[in-house]
């Protein structure tokens, strides 16, 4: 799944290894989200979307299939 985590990631100047912390997880996940590897959990995309303040679909985008 596409997403804007490292647009929105830029924006407010952080790391991914500040965005990891923040969000309880490694920053080897935040880069497979970022790169579109893995795809979070639905609990981990609640704290991903409640960090940024943003809508799903801000933040992650769906491909048609």
């Amino acid at each position: 799944m596409k997403n804007n985590i490292k647009k929105f990631r830029n924006e407010l100047k952080i790391s991914q290894k500040d965005l990891a912390q923040s969000l309880s997880v490694s920053r080897q996940t935040i880069n497979a989200i970022e790169t579109g590897k893995f795809d979070p959990s639905l609990t981990l995309t609640i704290k991903i979307t409640r960090f940024f303040n943003k809508s799903l679909e801000e933040i992650f985008i769906m491909r048609e299939e």
